[in-house]
């Protein structure tokens, strides 16, 4: 929650740094009337998983005891991403993007009992962290509604959707993603009329519809300790928040 916050103090900073910037003359006046139009993004994203128990009773490899056990996101740790930008013009108020990118993720799993006792260590306390890595190539396709432009300052707001392909799979590790998913994402922004470049501050959120998780029935390679951590699931879909500098 304190990355969270930082966020939005973050956005908020921008939105009034940008009130003042609007009342100096205006920069590139007509960089918003090209057809076409190229660019880049950076940032960071806070991603997480929906998880889905299996709620099917497990015998835990290490205990030997049978019981229902529970996952969940225990932390969210900070990623980032890289992208390209190409953007057409619809009409004064309307563009269509395309922004394909790489994003860099880890989300950590934690496991215990129904009955509240750990996979191992000390009964009643969380043990056996599970870090899922993830670098998802995404290809999404969104509409940027942005208002009238006031000097050197214009809002938008922008959703829209696309797939996305995980170039990153380590058969060794417990959790193994499946390679695709698709999603939606909303969010907004603000345009900054800079003299040579236009730089816009984004924050959005986008979730996964795909079930990410990948059977421990069709790894053949996995040992039977380390596929009692994929069995304990039944489901697990993606969410993050992105905070992103586009640069066009």
């Amino acid at each position: 929650m304190k990355r969270l916050s930082g966020l939005i103090v973050l956005m908020i900073f921008s939105v009034q740094f940008s009130t003042s910037f609007a009342q100096m003359a205006q920069n590139r006046p007509y960089v918003d009337d090209k057809l076409f139009h190229f660019g880049f993004q950076l940032g960071l994203n806070f991603s997480t998983f929906s998880v889905t128990d299996s709620e099917m009773p497990i015998t835990n490899p290490i205990t030997g005891e049978t019981e229902i056990y529970h996952a969940r996101v225990s932390s969210l740790l900070p990623g980032f991403h890289v992208g390209f930008i190409g953007d057409l013009r619809l009409c004064k108020y309307l563009n269509l993007r395309f922004c394909p990118g790489m994003q860099f993720t880890s989300r950590t799993l934690t496991y215990k009992s129904e009955s509240g006792r750990p996979v191992q260590g000390t009964p009643g306390k969380f043990a056996n962290h599970i870090d899922v890595l993830a670098m998802p190539v995404y290809l999404p396709l969104y509409l940027k509604w942005s208002s009238a432009r006031e000097g050197n300052y214009r809002p938008y707001v922008i959703g829209g959707g696309g797939v996305s392909f995980n170039v990153s799979r380590d058969r060794d590790k417990p959790v193994l993603l499946n390679v695709m998913d698709y999603f939606c994402e909303v969010g907004f922004g603000v345009d900054l009329y800079f003299r040579w470049f236009k730089f816009c501050p984004e924050i959005t959120y986008r979730i996964g519809f795909a079930n990410l998780l990948y059977p421990s029935a069709n790894r053949m390679e996995l040992a039977p300790q380390d596929a009692f951590y994929t069995d304990a699931l039944s489901r697990l879909t993606s969410h993050a928040i992105c905070l992103t500098f586009n640069f066009e």
